[in-house]
């Protein structure tokens, strides 16, 4: 049986090569000629901060290039022909960008999905991708998550580290997360100030969240049925005359 599709918009957009802003709750993809040439999320670091946080490249580097070819969608283009960056790591960190702010942007949502035609994003293009290959890595990437800690809770939740345990051991990346956790910062947060994706930042703490080396929100308690709200009443049937009191009494106070 075929899985169903992560957005079936994006799918329809691809099969008719359009090119223009896939606007969703959670971010936004760019398409041209039906192929996805970036994406950009509220939830996920853009290319620049991987960059200049990364200390790949000085801020006043990228500033500048989006200051002369931000108007002709040419950044990156104007990145490697000015010698700021090489073709092939420009190529590597955009297209982890991509995928990372594309995994939030197709998040599910319950709010309207739009598509803007003949919008395009400054950065240009550099790797244009499938809109097949986005999906089937937003589904690899959702599972991932999932198999390592299913509860998401951890994704939004302030990162608060915990003791690890006599002779338990932490790699040298998630010691790093660790030590910039402040018991304040999010998953999200945490991730702009290190320059990482989000994704793996996501996927750092949930493997923590595993090993019991930072702390695990408990999820809400569920409410209690109405009836439980109810006096309790001393035969089966309903007191309509007491029911109607307590509901005018409650209107009353409104």
């Amino acid at each position: 049986m075929s899985r169903a599709a992560v957005s079936p918009m994006l799918v329809r957009l691809a099969a008719e090569k359009a090119t223009g802003a896939l606007l969703r709750d959670h971010g936004t993809l760019y398409l041209v000629d039906g192929r996805v040439v970036h994406a950009e999320s509220p939830a996920a670091p853009g290319v620049d901060v991987l960059l200049t946080t990364g200390g790949r490249l000085p801020r006043e580097g990228w500033d500048e290039a989006v200051d002369r070819a931000g108007a002709h969608r040419a950044v990156g283009r104007f990145l490697v022909d000015s010698g700021r960056l090489h073709d092939g790591e420009l190529e590597i960190c955009h297209l982890g960008a991509v995928f990372d702010a594309a995994f939030f942007a197709l998040s599910p949502t319950s709010g309207p999905t739009r598509f803007r035609y003949g919008v395009g994003h400054w950065f240009g293009t550099v790797r244009p991708v499938s809109a097949e290959a986005v999906e089937r890595e937003t589904v690899r990437r959702r599972e991932l998550l999932d198999a390592v800690w299913p509860y998401a809770a951890v994704d939004t939740a302030p990162v608060v580290p915990r003791p690890a345990s006599p002779g338990q051991t932490v790699g040298a990346r998630q010691r790093v997360l660790l030590a910039a956790a402040d018991g304040e910062r999010t998953p999200a947060e945490l991730a702009r100030l290190l320059g990482r994706p989000a994704f793996h930042t996501l996927l750092d703490v949930r493997r923590l969240a595993a090993a019991g080396l930072v702390e695990t929100p408990l999820a809400p308690e569920p409410a209690p049925p109405p009836q439980a709200f109810l006096p309790a009443l001393p035969v089966a049937d309903p007191d309509i005359a007491l029911l109607r009191r307590l509901r005018d009494a409650l209107e009353a106070h409104l």
